[in-house]
């Protein structure tokens, strides 16, 4: 990856779109610190570290939430959005001719959802401001911030909430926008990018804050190299089965056309065993919270009360639910993917055959078979890596002080997401080298 890196900046063009993508990324991470007005920094992190909704939700985010900034709410509500807009693709009739009919669909899609993510945002923005005004221990995190003489102060906080709400959307806008122009004028897809930066720096902060623990304590060192073994191992596994794939051989036969013969050669239909990567964890964890996020807006009644104690981000039934949901989104988007129909269809329409197999709907069956297989040792690997290492985690680290930080903010989750970002980004990479190789040879 580092020499696809160097030959990249050795390109001009290359070079060009590298630089435009780390100035957007670096913009985002400004954004990221940039305090929303009218929230009070102490009472706010209390709340910040004491809930583990808003733990995940902040890292995510890349600790902005945790800070109370302007990018507090990211990326969240365009996945979100995506979501609903890929399940809605599937049941209603419209939406499904429209996202076939090619690049006009496919913006008309893109509009839609993008009018979605602002809606959510502006759900998830009132959900987490009232959460912000209840605060913890009836301290509130929010601080009226428009001098309301004569009106009374539940006026001023009202309209302090409201700010504080469009500050919320706002920024979230911005961090689409941004999402866009990274992946109209960069390399590789915004979203996945942004993810991935917020997902290092949350590693970064709470891996400083271990090492200041360990200088304190120098016996707490073992606990560290102990997680950093563990890191390395599950970074090694995450990297073998998100290369590894199933090569199904495709024979095309001898065809006379005019005075030339074409085919006679074989190739191969390549089936990865996680197609999918990381976007069912990301599906199930956003589908989880979701209900979570809605019903903070009643933080005192009894099914925000219930949910989070029986369903809230942590607790058995929730990783439960969690990789059931991550089976059940890999097995959805490895069907939108993957159509074994309209490739036995263009496999038998080109004079071509899997040895041993009949073309046509045996073709399809054999390919879906295979299909389904292989997803489901994706979806085990997918549900595996969501749950399992996080528990090991929690074992080396959680009796330090900062070693929950570390926990939450690099997961297993989180390396997935790491290692599935930078193996497309590289991809990218090699594929923009490769075009402009072509380029030269056709001049």
């Amino acid at each position: 990856m580092f020499k696809t890196l160097m030959n990249a900046f050795a390109e001009k063009g290359i070079r060009k779109k590298l630089l435009i993508t780390l100035l957007i990324l670096l913009i985002y991470r400004i954004g990221c610190f940039i305090p929303v007005p009218g929230i009070s920094p102490t009472a706010f992190g209390t709340l910040a570290n004491g809930n583990d909704f808003f733990g995940v939700l902040s890292n995510i985010t890349g600790g902005s939430l945790a800070n109370g900034t302007w990018f507090a709410l990211g990326i969240l509500p365009y996945i979100n959005a995506s979501i609903i807009m890929q399940l809605l693709t599937l049941i209603i009739p419209p939406l499904e001719r429209m996202s076939k009919e090619g690049e006009e669909g496919r913006r008309k899609m893109t509009q839609i959802t993008r009018y979605m993510a602002v809606l959510l945002a502006v759900v998830q923005g009132v959900g987490i401001t009232i959460a912000w005004y209840n605060g913890t221990n009836g301290t509130s995190a929010i601080q009226p911030i428009f001098a309301m003489d004569g009106v009374g102060n539940t006026t001023g906080m009202a309209f302090s909430m409201m700010f504080i709400i469009f500050s919320l959307v706002a920024g979230s806008c911005v961090v689409m926008w941004l999402c866009d122009l990274i992946t109209e004028f960069g390399v590789g897809n915004g979203a996945s990018l942004i993810i991935f930066v917020g997902i290092l720096s949350g590693f970064i902060d709470g891996f400083i804050n271990e090492m200041q623990l360990v200088v304190s304590e120098p016996q707490q060192i073992w606990r560290i190299i102990l997680y950093l073994i563990v890191v390395v191992v599950v970074f090694v596994f995450i990297i073998f089965i998100d290369l590894a794939q199933r090569n199904i051989p495709v024979q095309y036969a001898k065809q006379v056309k005019g005075n030339k013969m074409y085919g006679g050669q074989s190739t191969q239909i390549p089936i990865k065993v996680n197609a999918s990567g990381v976007m069912p964890i990301i599906f199930a964890s956003s589908f989880l919270m979701f209900p979570q996020l809605i019903a903070s807006f009643w933080p005192t009644s009894g099914f925000y009360q219930w949910w989070q104690k029986w369903l809230g981000v942590g607790t058995w039934a929730y990783s439960i639910l969690l990789a059931v949901l991550i089976l059940f989104f890999s097995y959805f988007y490895a069907k939108i993917q993957f159509n074994p129909e309209d490739i036995s269809k263009s496999i038998q329409q080109n004079g071509g055959f899997i040895p041993g197999i009949r073309p046509g709907r045996p073709t399809a069956e054999y390919l879906n078979r295979i299909n389904n297989r292989i997803t489901l040792f994706g979806a085990i690997f997918l549900a595996v890596i969501a749950l399992i290492p996080g528990l090991v985690f929690r074992a080396i680290l959680t009796t330090s002080s900062t070693g929950t930080g570390l926990v939450s903010a690099f997961s297993a989750t989180g390396m997935l997401i790491v290692v599935s970002v930078a193996l497309e980004f590289n991809t990218q990479l090699e594929n923009e080298l490769m075009m402009k190789h072509y380029r030269g040879f056709l001049k």
